[in-house]
């Protein structure tokens, strides 16, 4: 007797679906007819986590896959950590950082940069260098946009203002050929 794929089977029995007719066909095998009948009542195969999760648990991991609703103005400053010593007397200034003086190139000049006023620094009487005894002098934090350090200082409630930088008019650039050109406009007077 010739077998045929379970697939092909279930198609077919889902077409017929009259024992009688099934029982005049010679290629199904009674046991595969109730092995496929036997299939189709047994549950589906769960992943082994869940399986194992009561409903409360399970109602939990849904909740947690939402996500959290945060309101448009939330403060942050009872979470931050950062001792109110610290930020409360102080202003974060928001800048964007200027272009390298050694090199031609504009790396680090498109973001936007968040420090905060320096104070308490003296010079240490070993080397002679700055020393500092205050926590978040050395914390600079990049932004891509000014609105988003801004709004990153309102949610963490420090009082901040910006440093606009300094764009110089744009002049027209000059052609090093122009300095030898031979023409009255740019020729100067050797004698």
């Amino acid at each position: 007797m010739a077998q045929i794929p379970m697939s092909t089977f279930l198609k077919i029995h889902s077409l017929i679906r009259k024992p009688a007719l099934i029982s005049n066909l010679k290629w199904f095998s009674s046991s595969s007819i109730f092995k496929a009948v036997e299939k189709k009542k047994e549950p589906e195969i769960k992943d082994v986590k869940s399986a194992l999760l009561d409903a409360d648990e399970r109602k939990h991991l849904q909740d947690l896959q939402k996500g959290v609703d945060v309101p448009i103005k939330a403060d942050l400053t009872p979470v931050t950590g950062v001792p109110e010593e610290h930020v409360k007397t102080r202003r974060v200034r928001i800048f964007r950082p200027a272009k390298n003086a050694m090199q031609s190139g504009t790396f680090n000049t498109r973001k936007w940069q968040m420090e905060f006023e320096t104070r308490e620094r003296w010079e240490n009487p070993l080397m002679g260098w700055a020393s500092s005894g205050d926590p978040l002098s050395n914390i600079a934090v990049n932004f891509s946009t000014k609105e988003e350090a801004i709004d990153f200082c309102e949610k963490n409630g420090w009082p901040c203002f910006v440093d606009e930088p300094n764009v110089p008019e744009s002049s027209r650039p000059k052609s090093y050929g122009a300095n030898f050109a031979w023409n009255k406009r740019t020729r100067v007077s050797t004698k």
